[in-house]
């Protein structure tokens, strides 16, 4: 991770060197110590590192159709009677016994496919729990391997190398956020996405859980798009939403250059700064100036393309929230700090993960309209608390999550997937909605 100078000189060389990660992109830790991998020589991962190859780029986002008459949509959804959401399966209540081997729960896994990606598919997501086998990666990686998940790449990856549970760069397992200097950072409630592209799924596994707190959380959007208010599900859809996905706030030293200059040198910074970040990354980023801080420092903020905050589900067609206010709002991270306490920023990329929403067209969305999203969202929260082995597979397309703060050490892992096998199969046999 660099570090920013705060000279005019350095800034403009490290703009045009190097991107950062963001908030908006789910920071992540740079540590990759070893819970619930097992204990490898030196000359082991040198091996596996080898063999093992890189899994394919997270697939494109499917931002569908537009949704036509989204009012009327929301109205006749709302009469349909509430779906479920999110079923726990334990090893003792499938019949598996209090100490079932390996290959017993390899099997159950394998012949159960089918139906627990239904499951999924029915209820945004599955809870499992008290399978001894995905305590550690190995095992981890054979239970979604039984079930017929096809691994992909971070979404990450374009912007940023989020660290693996092993450390292996091409390990299909990455770190979820446990870094210790993120323990009060209350992660919003997201669906996973990077620009062009999403994961359709995901699977989120406990290897150590925090002494306290640290719970996953998980939220039905399906259930937001029914609960939010009519006038407001019309006013996002049909403005859209955009993100800012990060600030430079480097560049107070340019209101100290006489003034006739200081414009030219505005334009070639943000110029600069422009040709890096989208050299960089696979979307399109528009930089403007502005200001930030207690301090109205200048910094660039850079804004991702305008799009929908619903969807249709890519298999089953219902309408989705499919929104990361909850996470991205600077103003709702900041009402929360009253409650976790304030963001810790730990060096200078620290400083420039920040993000933002806005209406598409730029305009800024009101507290009123924040806080009703933010109501919405906590009502339809779900905290799970995980031990180890406990996985939470999810849908990325109708099922948010995030993970509440915490004390102690916290090593969760996440796998993330382009598909499965099936997938077009249920598509086909979906049923109409509205």
């Amino acid at each position: 991770m660099v570090k920013f100078s705060f000279s005019a000189v350095a800034s403009a060389i490290a703009l045009s060197a190097c991107i950062v990660t963001t908030d908006a992109f789910v920071p992540a830790s740079r540590q990759s110590t070893q819970f619930g991998v097992g204990t490898m020589s030196k000359t082991d991962q040198l091996s596996m590192t080898a063999t093992l190859e890189q899994p394919p780029l997270a697939p494109l986002t499917i931002w569908g159709d537009k949704i036509e008459n989204i009012r009327d949509v929301q109205a006749e959804y709302r009469k349909r009677p509430a779906p479920g959401f999110a079923p726990t399966i334990s090893a003792s209540a499938v019949g598996l016994g209090e100490s079932p081997s390996a290959e017993e729960q390899i099997a159950y896994f394998r012949e159960n496919a089918t139906s627990l990606k239904q499951m999924m598919e029915e209820n945004c997501a599955v809870i499992f729990r008290d399978f001894s086998l995905m305590k550690e990666q190995e095992g981890f990686v054979k239970f979604y391997e039984a079930l017929g998940m096809k691994t992909c790449l971070d979404p990450l990856h374009s912007v940023s190398a989020r660290p693996t549970v092993d450390g292996n760069k091409n390990s299909p397992v990455y770190e979820a956020v446990n870094k210790e200097s993120r323990k009060n950072f209350f992660i919003g409630m997201h669906n996973e996405f990077v620009g062009t592209r999403a994961p359709r799924a995901a699977a989120f596994v406990c290897f150590k859980a925090a002494e306290t707190g640290g719970e996953f959380l998980i939220a039905d959007g399906r259930a937001m798009f029914r609960d939010l208010s009519p006038d407001l599900v019309e006013k996002l859809y049909n403005r859209q939403i955009r993100y800012s996905v990060m600030e430079l706030p480097f560049f107070g030293w340019i209101e100290n250059l006489p003034e006739p200059v200081q414009s030219p040198v505005s334009g070639l910074i943000k110029g600069l700064a422009s040709a890096a970040i989208n050299a960089k990354v696979d979307f399109s980023v528009d930089l403007r100036w502005g200001e930030a801080g207690y301090d109205n420092t200048k910094m660039l903020q850079a804004r991702a393309p305008s799009q929908p905050p619903i969807v249709r589900h890519p298999v089953t067609g219902e309408p989705t929230w499919f929104c990361n206010v909850h996470s991205h709002s600077s103003k709702l991270r900041k009402d929360r700090e009253s409650k976790y306490g304030a963001e810790r920023f730990e060096d200078g990329a620290s400083q420039i993960n920040k993000s933002d929403m806005f209406f598409g067209d730029d305009g800024d969305i009101t507290d009123e309209d924040l806080r009703e999203m933010d109501e919405v969202t906590y009502k339809n929260v779900q905290f799970v608390k995980m031990t180890e082995g406990d996985v939470v597979l999810l849908d990325n397309y109708k099922c948010m999550h995030g993970r509440n703060v915490f004390d102690g050490t916290r090593k969760h892992g996440v796998a993330w997937f382009e598909g499965w096998e099936g997938e077009e199969e249920m598509k086909a046999a979906a049923e109409p909605v509205p």
